[in-house]
């Protein structure tokens, strides 16, 4: 049998194919989040950690593509679908949260984010490995995800939900196109 692999889309979004593939995204993140919950509940740490980074992951696509939509340049376009496609480039604002916390409130303050030597989301993709994969890593130091991933805190904390999908103030709402495009 005869496998090909998948043709992935790779050209400027319409406002209506963009609202399909928000909302697709954000049911996906809500129920990655959901069974990341459930994971947490019944102490399963790794695996909770996983999905709540792939629910990450799934958010940011949000916002790649609404830039789609607004795309001016083929090259615009093509470094969207590459971004959309990178984990690292959609996981950009887990931290978010934890810098309000500490009192981030001008735009100022969140420049880490989106700084190039900003290291954050190189460890949030590392977690993602160590919590689903046995590696060898440093000097042969085999590392197991049971044994890496817990709940106290010593390691990566997880005794919170990791991940909070759907509450940034859109009720849930669907993304409609608007008729009005040129607004």
């Amino acid at each position: 049998m005869s496998h090909k692999k998948l043709s992935q889309y790779k050209g400027k979004l319409t406002p209506a194919e963009a609202a399909a593939g928000i909302n697709r995204a954000r049911h996906n993140a809500k129920r990655l989040a959901a069974d990341a919950g459930r994971l947490l509940a019944i102490d399963r740490y790794p695996s909770a950690l996983e999905l709540a980074i792939l629910s990450i992951e799934e958010s940011g696509k949000i916002s790649i593509l609404r830039s789609l939509v607004l795309a001016r340049s083929e090259d615009d376009v093509k470094t969207a679908w590459r971004e959309y496609r990178s984990h690292t480039s959609k996981n950009r604002l887990w931290p978010i949260i934890e810098l309000v916390r500490k009192g981030a409130r001008k735009l100022d303050d969140f420049v880490s984010l989106f700084c190039d030597q900003a290291d954050h989301t190189l460890l949030l993709d590392q977690l993602k490995q160590i919590a689903l994969y046995t590696d060898c890593l440093g000097d042969c130091h085999w590392s197991e995800p049971d044994q890496v991933i817990d709940k106290t805190g010593e390691r990566v904390r997880l005794d919170q939900p990791p991940v909070s999908i759907g509450n940034d103030g859109d009720r849930g709402q669907e993304v409609v196109q608007r008729h009005d495009e040129n607004q």
